[in-house]
């Protein structure tokens, strides 16, 4: 969860966009090869490019799409993609409660445009913003349309490619995926009093569930859970040592909000 930033109003301005579209530019080296690798398996499953670059667009989620085409034959067993999809994805929903104290001030277009874009690498990013006291909101959208671009170039560029390039089994390019998101624990590690029994319980209930045979994504899906519920236990028994001032939301700093402070103007 993240840490309450400090008490001044949330904004969303034009120079936080681009601020976070030019920081998320140093990711497309980690995203850029996931995406090739997504494409490519999608013209080998058969998909049109038209079809790739729709399900890069809608769903926007390499994790969820590559556990899907792995699933894909004919007929195509639609319940078992979309329950995949689901259960790999729930992830994004403590990652939206962690981003509360941004998300909770957006309304219209900037909320869901947002949450649309959402991504691993634009959560991580956002936390490490906030912490560090960042209080522009459209530093997230910002950062989530220019990644969502370079995965739509991503997808294009392997679903163009495929049959020109062969890669052999183990190819350092489909680690590329993996390092990035190994990567963003970097900019949001804050400590092992903080983090680490969290990271760890994820990473051994993700390895537990793996060498239970369970079938993927459910060890995935095991660590996330686990780990965030244990940061979230954390975070609430923190809070609960020390009392909110009469007149304050707890987990918030004081500070007046008012209606212009909740729903910035462009």
């Amino acid at each position: 969860m993240a840490e309450p930033p400090p008490s001044r109003p949330v904004v969303f301005t034009r120079a936080g966009v681009w601020r976070g579209a030019r920081g998320a530019l140093p990711l497309y080296l980690g995203m850029l090869p996931f995406g090739l690798v997504v494409g490519v398996i999608s013209a080998g499953k058969g998909l049109s490019l038209a079809e790739t670059l729709l399900m890069s667009a809608i769903v926007y989620a390499g994790a969820a799409q590559l556990l899907a085409l792995e699933l894909w034959a004919e007929p195509v067993p639609i319940l078992a993609v979309v329950f995949a999809a689901l259960v790999v994805n729930i992830r994004l929903a403590p990652m939206g409660a962690a981003l509360g104290f941004w998300l909770d001030r957006l309304c219209g277009w900037r909320l869901w445009g947002t949450l649309a874009t959402l991504v691993d690498h634009s959560f991580a990013m956002s936390i490490a913003e906030q912490r560090g006291g960042g209080r522009d909101a459209g530093y997230l959208l910002g950062m989530g349309v220019s990644l969502w671009l370079a995965w739509q170039a991503a997808t294009l560029a392997g679903h163009v490619l495929n049959g020109m390039v062969r890669l052999p089994p183990g190819h350092a390019l489909f680690f590329g995926g993996t390092a990035a998101f190994v990567g963003l624990l970097v900019p949001i590690w804050r400590g092992a009093r903080q983090d680490l029994l969290p990271w760890a319980l994820a990473g051994l209930a993700a390895l537990a569930a793996q060498g239970l045979g369970l079938p993927q994504p459910l060890p995935l899906l095991a660590g996330a859970l686990s780990g965030a519920a244990l940061a979230a236990w954390n975070e609430t028994r923190g809070r609960a040592g020390t009392a909110p001032s009469p007149g304050t939301t707890p987990g918030l700093n004081p500070g007046p909000q008012t209606d212009a402070a909740r729903r910035p103007g462009p």
